[in-house]
């Protein structure tokens, strides 16, 4: 029999835990919270996930790898595409995820603030009267 670390599966999985910032581990260490992956009835290996503040920050540096710069040197239609990225992938349900993503990005919350309602349609100044 092949060692655990050396099984297909674990070769097949490690690509995705590693993309989400788990770590892989002995079934036998694993804790409640952990998820335990079974290969024909036996128990193979457990995935420890990350925390969801730690799962943002692991986002925006595979970001960084993607842009093969640091987020805050591209341009701003590039820091855009970043914002609706981190959008969809619900970065900023995160308590201070704005504020995270935007000292990542090397601007203000407001302009992160700007680019997500840029995105949304919602027109600039929408819901305030003239005189504000």
């Amino acid at each position: 029999m092949t060692e655990p670390r050396d099984h297909p599966f674990v070769a097949a999985v490690k690509p995705l835990v590693d993309a989400m910032g788990g770590e892989l581990m002995d079934p036998a260490l694993a804790q409640p919270d952990d998820v335990v992956l079974t290969w024909e009835g036996q128990d193979l290996l457990a995935v420890r996930l990350p925390q969801l503040s730690d799962s943002l920050d692991h986002i925006l540096a595979a970001l960084e790898r993607r842009y093969g710069v640091p987020l805050a040197q591209l341009d701003r239609k590039s820091k855009q595409d970043v914002v609706r990225i981190l959008e969809a992938r619900g970065a900023f349900s995160v308590r201070h995820g704005v504020e995270t993503v935007a000292g990542a990005l090397g601007v203000s919350r407001f302009t992160v603030y700007n680019y997500l309602n840029r995105d949304s349609g919602t027109p600039k100044g929408a819901g305030k009267s003239s005189r504000e």
